[in-house]
């Protein structure tokens, strides 16, 4: 499954305020409940997964990014959100350097297999160096969605 299609333009943090890790996937998930794709009753037990994920091993994958993920049986579908930090966040990752871009998504249960796919398409995608560059350089959320969805123009430099 494309990223793009789980994200609206709602969904895209422009420029995130965390400095650290477990700020910007509190940041993220903030978020995901303040525009309403996630009940605000079930924030503390999707910390609380995403923590214990978190735990196992960073989901810093490496070249900037991060992908927090966690599961929920009380989620009925895909709940994702995109977030950039300009500056840079300490996420533990792989290759220990700073994270630009964290994709969060929480997965029902039930769709275990959808989970990995999702894993494979984003991290294939943000292998691309030019893909990371045009990110990092977008101006709005429209911008970023088209990108992600693999329809923004390629740079002419």
């Amino acid at each position: 499954m494309k990223l793009a299609t789980l994200l609206t333009p709602e969904q895209i943090v422009l420029d995130m305020s965390s400095e650290s890790h477990w700020e910007a996937i509190v940041e993220l998930v903030d978020h995901l409940v303040g525009i309403g794709r996630l009940d605000a009753a079930l924030r503390e037990e999707l910390l609380e997964a995403l923590k214990k994920r978190e735990e196992q091993v960073s989901t810093g994958i490496g070249y900037g990014v991060a992908i927090p993920h966690a599961f929920s049986e009380k989620v009925e579908k895909v709940a994702a959100v995109f977030g950039r930090s300009h500056e840079g966040i300490d996420f533990e990752a792989l290759d220990n350097a700073p994270v630009h871009f964290v994709v969060l998504f929480i997965v029902p249960k039930k769709d275990y297999h959808l989970h990995l796919q999702t894993l494979a398409a984003i991290a294939k995608m943000f292998t691309n160096c030019e893909v990371r560059e045009r990110l990092a350089v977008a101006e709005d959320r429209g911008e970023i969605q088209q990108i992600l969805a693999g329809r923004a123009p390629k740079s002419t430099a």
